[in-house]
């Protein structure tokens, strides 16, 4: 396999749930289609920082991609190993499931929520380094445990080590579960909405120390956000991309300042709009949106999903999918009618509020 090949490889990836209708057990079962033909590479010490609102399918990517959802469409690919078939019990994997589930790892966004309360920090750091580098002996894996309780800043290692959870603040509690992951030395770690429960004050702080390590460890991270400052920091200072999801379709990925500074998906703006750190002297009045209301994922809109609010929606919009388009570099990509200048959107009439030549907002 070439250096050039991906650690993690998605190709048209679908994930649907079944809703059995909640508290009417009369009600017909719905499809939720939380990730919709997604492609997505993950190359080795890459940044890859995917930002939407709520029910976009961020997480569920996100999971999706370090094997901890089966995709119920697609497939998806460890250094070219196919990660649930690698699973299955008669299969000969070119790969070991259990090389690959060690490879694989997650950070929660709620950290305190997957540490033992009853363990002390040295007890949960140490399981993982029994489970697979069993040949450690009880020094050695106190030693690689306090070296890292070290590097991340808690100090002394010692007391640290001894204590318990609850003994712990939410930024200590995150960085033990950024050791407990990096400990395997993984190929890509999933962060999912790693910093939002953490202060404000905090999360550079974090995020400042998860591109270290990222760099000494040489690992890539997928970085899963609501909120695209914090996206926009990580990719940016790890010169990574963004990608951004809306109603389970990756609707614009890129380099990060590129995306940022030259938007091309209408919902990419709505984003840039909402976080007016981003865009300090630009100040719209109006969201450039039509609707505030995100539809149903249960029933999405017909054609493109965004052209319920999209202000350039026209009839074309409703009827037909767009594909993605390349701007510039390959590396930026969009899913828009308005990037095909030879597209039917162009001979089509506006839907009721919306213009071609809407303002460039």
């Amino acid at each position: 396999m070439s250096a050039d090949d991906p650690v993690v490889s998605m190709r048209d990836i679908d994930v649907h749930f079944q809703d059995d209708g909640g508290v009417n057990p009369f009600a017909d079962p719905e499809t939720v289609r939380a990730v919709d033909g997604v492609d997505l590479d993950i190359p080795e010490n890459d940044v890859v920082a995917i930002v939407g609102e709520s029910g976009s399918g961020k997480t569920t990517l996100g999971k999706a991609a370090v094997g901890l959802q089966q995709p119920t469409g697609g497939t998806v690919s460890f250094r070219g190993q196919d990660i649930w078939t690698a699973k299955k019990r008669f299969s000969n994997p070119s790969i070991p499931y259990s090389e690959i589930r060690r490879s694989l790892q997650i950070i929660h966004q709620d950290p305190g929520s997957s540490l033992n309360p009853h363990q002390t920090v040295e007890a949960s750091l140490a399981a993982p380094l029994k489970k697979y580098e069993s040949e450690l002996g009880p020094e050695d894996r106190e030693a690689r445990i306090l070296a890292m309780l070290e590097r991340v800043g808690m100090t002394p290692p010692h007391d640290y080590a001894q204590r318990y959870p609850h003994q712990l603040s939410g930024g200590e509690k995150q960085r033990v579960a950024l050791i407990r992951a990096l400990l395997m030395n993984p190929d890509l770690i999933l962060a999912d909405e790693a910093v939002s429960a953490l202060d404000v004050s905090l999360r550079v702080e974090v995020m400042d120390l998860m591109l270290d390590l990222q760099e000494q460890f040489d690992t890539s991270f997928l970085f899963i956000s609501h909120d695209l400052s914090n996206a926009r920091y990580l990719a940016e200072h790890a010169d990574g991309r963004l990608g951004v999801m809306y109603l389970g379709e990756l609707v614009e990925l890129g380099d990060a300042e590129e995306v940022l500074r030259n938007p091309q998906h209408p919902y990419t703006k709505v984003l840039k709009w909402a976080t007016p750190s981003l865009s300090p002297d630009e100040g719209a009045a109006e969201p450039p949106v039509r609707e505030i209301d995100i539809p149903d994922p249960v029933d999405p809109p017909s054609g493109c999903r965004f052209h319920t609010r999209c202000p350039y929606a026209t009839e074309h919009c409703k009827e037909a999918t767009p594909e993605q388009h390349s701007i510039g570099a390959a590396a930026h990509q969009a899913s828009c009618f308005r990037l095909d200048d030879g597209s039917d959107y162009w001979r089509s009439d506006p839907l009721e509020g919306a213009s071609l030549d809407a303002d460039e907002r």
